[in-house]
């Protein structure tokens, strides 16, 4: 009886997800990334939202996994990617500073084969340049069939799209291919981060992360940073770039602008804004 109630709601959220993209019930918040050393926004990442009509929160932990086993990722990976693209426009005319959007990238999505066609169609239709958009892939992602991964990550390349490599550190990773790979970010996961004020082999394991993409000529970002003593950890191990709480929560696209702007504006008055404003 567990079971059969446990498919049935499967199947009910499936059918709400596919009605869900039809009467506009995603949405995008943001989550702003800065420089470890300035505070200085420098980019953000994109975080798909689904509130039902009756305000029910969906997570992204419950109906992702369902969307990759049934497909819908796909359209639903569409919608996230045009509108995330035509939102940046619509700030590009709204004055704001040309900043990097950073869109997660499903396994399903990165296997499928004509995503590089779809991103340079979806950039052209938008009007956006490729250079503007970097698209985030999990280790599972990218190591599951490593050699098609790479054909599929220097296309996007040579289109100008920027790639990284999401949640380093959770999954299985060869070294011999991350250097093949046309990825300019190392994303460190939040696991490692939560803990580096008190344990010492999370404070190795992300020294030795930045260390290496230093190395190999990447940049590093270091995911759910939320205190102070974190932040200092990071830029004393010379991590380049941080996103989390300590910083700014998601925000909705109008309230991702009103602070990019404030902080512009602030500097522009050669009062820098606080890092830790929110």
């Amino acid at each position: 009886e567990e079971m059969d109630e446990a498919v049935r709601n499967r199947r009910r959220m499936a059918q709400q997800m596919r009605e869900a993209l039809d009467q506009g019930q995603f949405s995008l918040n943001w989550q702003l990334q800065a420089a470890v050393d300035t505070g200085d926004i420098t980019g953000y990442e994109v975080l798909l939202r689904w509130i039902q009509p009756d305000g029910t929160f969906i997570s992204p932990a419950d109906f992702i996994p369902l969307a990759e086993e049934n497909g819908l990722i796909l359209p639903i990976g569409e919608w996230v990617l045009r509108e995330a693209l035509t939102q940046l426009r619509r700030w590009d005319a709204a004055g704001l500073p040309p900043l990097t959007m950073a869109v997660n990238l499903s396994a399903v999505q990165f296997r499928h084969d004509d995503l590089p066609e779809l991103v340079g169609r979806v950039l052209d239709e938008v009007g956006m340049p490729a250079e503007r958009l970097e698209l985030e892939l999990t280790e599972g992602a990218a190591m599951d069939n490593p050699s098609v991964a790479i054909t599929v990550m220097n296309e996007l390349h040579a289109r100008g799209v920027q790639l990284s490599i999401d949640d380093f550190g959770t999954g299985y990773s060869s070294l011999a291919y991350l250097k093949k790979f046309r990825v300019g970010k190392l994303k460190i996961d939040q696991s490692f981060v939560r803990d580096l004020t008190e344990d010492a082999e999370d404070r190795a394991i992300v020294d030795a992360v930045i260390r290496m993409a230093a190395a190999l000529g990447l940049q590093t970002l270091a995911e759910g940073v939320e205190t102070e003593g974190q932040l200092a950890f990071l830029r004393h191990q010379g991590c380049q770039a941080v996103q989390g709480f300590l910083f700014s929560r998601p925000l909705t696209a109008q309230a991702f602008a009103e602070f990019v702007l404030a902080q512009v504006a602030a500097t522009s008055a050669a009062a820098p804004l606080s890092a830790y404003a929110l």
